[in-house]
């Protein structure tokens, strides 16, 4: 075998002229597709679409919209324990799926495991890469080929990006039996079409809307009654529904407690660790996801599998979890600190205290809204998206909420270090002469 030496590989590195003028023609081009189009603005830097083409595509963003799980920004920030445990494990080997003591194999995710049967009362546990996977896991080992999943019509809701739980069930090889209507279901439909080829009922928490008025759906004990495992799907990844922010919210807990046969959530939101998808309930049922094939498939990763251990180790101790994870802590930010931490990036970005209600987002507490201050800012005559534009622009990019023609910064969202930083991005953005965003805002 012939390896190249270092000097070969360092000639074959393209030259600052070859790799600058790459770029230049790329941004060059761009701008005269601009002009061919009638853009009249003559003060595009250039150099710094230059640089933004070079950034990595996905960076640290301060978050200022008052949205707390905001999807696009990657919902759930990491508490500092979780952050040191993922770099920890990124350094170089970890005991992923080796028992230390006996010097033999064990399983993957074996101490997240404990610590959800503990934090959830459920006989077994499972971790898997999403919620959504999660699900899918649950309906193939539950059911799967030439067995059927009862679901409400009411219940049949649309994910993020488009994913609607009648796709995931078909994904599973389970036929889909709806039965109900979109806003009434009762327990005797369930009963009426449970058969021989049943193999679960799956319950969906309609975790990004609400029905209200003339509306019906069975309890989860009524469910769990009827003799058909139950998957329950809450969602969000509450535990337990002691924090009063989280009063109509599903919990893992709860749903074990009804009856669920498995209850499916997600690692991030309101858990407030990395993307991944829990399943926990009785030994048999979380044994068969676990021996099924789609398992090897879904697995979670090592790194996100070390943040969510670090995040669980927070919930098992709630006084240091409501300090530490950052979702908590915003949701439950005192008014005074919220005021405060307002007042302070007024004065930073010359802007007005107007009121500026936040939302928990990402599918969690659907019409929820946090009351609280925030600040609006003097967009200039360019408006409201051309200024919002130069703060996402920025570095760090400073994301602000657009509504009505303002410019709004929530305070909620961003720590107490990041209102400084988030200060000079304003002061920047109205020093610097940005060129207008091609993509389109950034939506909740």
């Amino acid at each position: 075998m012939v390896t190249e030496s270092p000097n070969g590989r360092l000639r074959a590195l393209p030259s600052v002229d070859r790799l600058a003028t790459a770029v230049a023609r790329a941004e060059l081009a761009a701008r005269r597709r601009e002009l061919l189009n009638d853009d009249r603005d003559d003060e595009v830097d250039l150099v710094q679409r230059a640089r933004a083409r070079l950034a990595p595509g996905t960076r640290r963003v301060l978050n200022a919209t008052g949205v707390v799980l905001h999807t696009n920004l990657g919902r759930a920030p990491l508490a500092p324990e979780a952050r040191a445990a993922i770099a920890a494990a990124a350094v170089g080997y970890a005991a992923l799926e080796l028992d230390l003591d006996t010097g033999k194999r064990s399983r993957r995710g074996r101490r997240a495991e404990s610590l959800l049967v503990a934090l959830t009362g459920a006989d077994d546990a499972l971790v898997v890469n999403n919620g959504a996977a999660a699900v899918l896991l649950a309906a193939a080992a539950l059911a799967g080929p030439g067995r059927q999943v009862i679901v409400s019509r009411g219940e049949l809701v649309e994910i993020g990006g488009g994913l609607r739980i009648a796709d995931v069930v078909a994904q599973s090889g389970a036929t889909l039996v709806e039965v109900g209507s979109t806003n009434r279901t009762r327990v005797q439909d369930y009963a009426a079409a449970i058969g021989p080829e049943t193999g679960a009922i799956l319950r969906v928490h309609q975790s990004n809307f609400r029905m209200t008025g003339f509306v019906q759906r069975p309890d989860l004990p009524e469910l769990a009654g009827l003799g058909v495992p139950v998957i329950d799907d809450v969602g969000s990844g509450a535990l337990e529904g002691a924090r009063p922010v989280f009063a109509s919210e599903p919990t893992a807990r709860g749903s074990l407690a009804g009856g669920a046969a498995v209850t499916c959530f997600s690692g991030d939101k309101l858990l407030g660790g990395p993307q991944a998808g829990i399943i926990v309930g009785a030994a048999a049922h979380v044994g068969a996801c676990r021996d099924h094939p789609l398992a090897r498939a879904l697995r979670i990763d090592k790194l996100c599998l070390a943040g969510l251990e670090a995040t669980l180790e927070l919930h098992a101790d709630p006084a240091l979890g409501d300090v530490q994870i950052p979702v908590l802590a915003m949701l439950e930010l005192s008014a005074e600190m919220l005021a405060r931490r307002t007042e302070e990036l007024a004065s930073l970005t010359g802007g007005t205290v107007v009121s500026m209600p936040s939302a928990v987002g990402g599918g969690s507490l659907p019409l929820r809204e946090l009351p609280g201050p925030g600040v609006e800012l003097d967009p200039g005559p360019a408006g409201a998206e051309a200024f919002a534009g130069r703060l996402r622009r920025g570095d760090p990019a400073l994301i602000a909420r657009v509504q009505g023609g303002r410019v709004l910064l929530g305070a909620r969202t961003l720590t107490a270090e990041e209102i400084p930083l988030a200060g000079d991005c304003v002061v920047r953005a109205r020093r610097t002469r940005l060129p207008p965003s091609p993509s389109t805002p950034v939506k909740e």
